[in-house]
């Protein structure tokens, strides 16, 4: 008779499952909990502690840490390993039905105690796994209840498991206990105040949340996985109300359009194509925020990404309604709003609240070879200590323009300049080789608007011409951190112009 060992928290399908492997032949063995639910439910089943001879002992923390147990799930299928089971009256056993303690979910807890955590660490469960797995010749090992159907099926029509099936189930075993440990190391360095930013070894749980039709091409294959620990309002966390499946590249620009959107409490929108905001606004109200952002560069934003920091109400729905835009993302959506664009061909997020919601974190950059771990960029203007370098001060209204524009140019790729007024971009230069070659960008877009605006860099001014370009084209003030050695000739520069000049005294750079 095959023999299978039962021990489970989640028992999810359990008992019609291991009914259908008793009728299939196999004897049952089992611990605690789910030995009682089995019991219970009229499956015949043995105690582990009847297996064993020792009774279960500290609270349950041992129960299967026997030979008889790992003896019957380790030994190969050979004679010398036959013989000494025999010898010792250890039976085998074919199939091992384990899941592990819910420690995840106690984590997600905020009120749980070291203590709690501590409890729900699994021993006996990944060792009984781990040693199945290991075994995949001799044993198949079932991990959670999405596997019992493939089990089953397969027993049906084979009598056995396939070792392709046996071999697929061991990785998926091996991965699962990975992923555990990972969770278990992530959450007790914080339970246990370990002080260590950057430890020697980085592991990180990651979780699929769908394959991607391609990645950033056609001929590449991608999938997006989330960080199961961020419970921060972001893409990963977001539910699809509507629309076409999301690709590699939405994934990059919604998130790049949320983060953005996030810095700001005031009503404020934001459109981004690849990666850059084509406009920002903050307004009174979403509505106007909108046509604010959108009038920053309407050719730009032809096919955009655009966030909104606040419920999407009728009046913008009606704004968007004849605009080809590819996704909205917003915390919630006006039913009558939701009537509105439920007859346009757009993908629509939703994210919850996203004011005040920004959590420190890490920042991962996968290089080939490597990985790059930085803390987030959580940065914010201390207004008291911007300096004013220039004969002229920025006045009232500058200053709040500076203020935005500095929020703004955080998050678009260096080199990176941002004109604006009226809290509204009105020109934006990214990822230029040259300083002042973003200046000329973002002066060419804003045109006319250009002038009464105010500029912000992400870093300071290596030479006078970007201030020149600023200057010819009208702009009043400009906000960027400082620190080059021809700052001299910087703030001349911007004296000669009678352009109001602030030091941040730090940078803000996107690679």
């Amino acid at each position: 008779m095959k023999r299978a060992l039962v021990s489970v928290s989640d028992k999810t399908g359990l008992v019609k499952f291991v009914k259908e492997l008793a009728n299939l032949g196999y004897e049952i063995v089992s611990t605690g909990g789910t030995f009682k639910e089995l019991h219970e439910n009229e499956i015949p089943v043995q105690r582990v502690s009847d297996v064993t001879g020792f009774p279960e002992i500290l609270d349950g923390r041992v129960k299967t840490l026997h030979p008889a147990i790992h003896g019957g799930i380790l030994a190969r299928d050979d004679e010398e390993h036959e013989e000494l089971l025999k010898s010792k009256g250890i039976a085998r056993f074919n199939m091992v039905i384990v899941n592990l303690y819910p420690f995840e979910k106690v984590a997600s807890n905020e009120d749980a105690t070291e203590s709690d955590l501590i409890e729900n660490i699994d021993i006996g469960g990944p060792t009984m796994i781990r040693a199945a797995a290991k075994n995949f010749q001799n044993v198949a090992v079932v991990i959670e209840p999405a596997q019992y159907e493939c089990v089953l099926s397969n027993l049906r029509e084979h009598g056995e498991l396939p070792l392709k099936v046996r071999k697929r189930l061991a990785w998926t075993a091996f991965t699962r206990t990975a992923e555990y440990d990972a969770i278990i190391s992530n959450e007790l360095k914080q339970a246990l105040a370990i002080d260590d930013e950057y430890p020697e070894r980085y592991i990180l749980p990651f979780r699929k949340v769908q394959d991607l039709r391609y990645g950033e091409n056609p001929y590449q294959k991608a999938a997006f996985y989330r960080d199961i620990f961020l419970k921060e309002p972001c893409i990963a966390n977001s539910e699809k109300l509507k629309g076409k499946e999301l690709s590699f590249n939405n994934i990059l620009d919604i998130d790049a359009t949320i983060e953005l959107v996030k810095d700001f409490d005031e009503p404020t929108v934001a459109i981004v194509k690849h990666m850059n905001p084509s406009g920002i606004a903050s307004a009174d109200t979403i509505a106007r925020a909108f046509e604010m952002a959108l009038g920053a560069d309407k050719l730009s934003s032809y096919g955009g990404i655009v966030a909104l920091n606040r419920e999407l109400d009728v009046e913008t729905a009606q704004a968007m309604r004849k605009l080809f835009l590819d996704s909205i993302i917003a915390p919630s959506f006006h039913a009558d709003a939701m009537a509105i664009l439920d007859k346009k061909k757009v993908m629509l997020l939703e994210t919850g609240n996203l004011q005040g919601v920004k959590m420190p974190n890490i920042d991962l950059k996968r290089v080939n070879g490597g990985m790059l771990v930085q803390s987030r960029d959580l940065s914010q203007l201390d207004i008291s200590t911007l300096k004013t370098v220039t004969e002229r001060q920025p006045t009232e209204s500058e200053m709040e323009d500076l203020i935005f524009g500095w929020k703004v140019v955080k998050h678009v790729t260096s080199n990176a300049i941002v004109l604006a007024k009226d809290r509204a971009t009105v020109g934006v230069g990214a990822g230029q080789m040259s300083r002042v070659g973003s200046v000329e960008i973002a002066a060419k877009k804003a045109g006319e608007r250009a002038k009464g605006s105010v500029m912000a860099s992400d870093a300071f001014f290596p030479f006078r011409d970007g201030v020149d370009e600023a200057g010819k084209a009208g702009v009043t003030a400009i906000i960027h951190p400082g620190g080059s050695i021809r700052d001299q000739e910087v703030i001349d520069a911007a004296n000669e112009y009678d352009i109001a000049m602030v030091f941040t005294g730090m940078r803000c750079l996107k690679h």
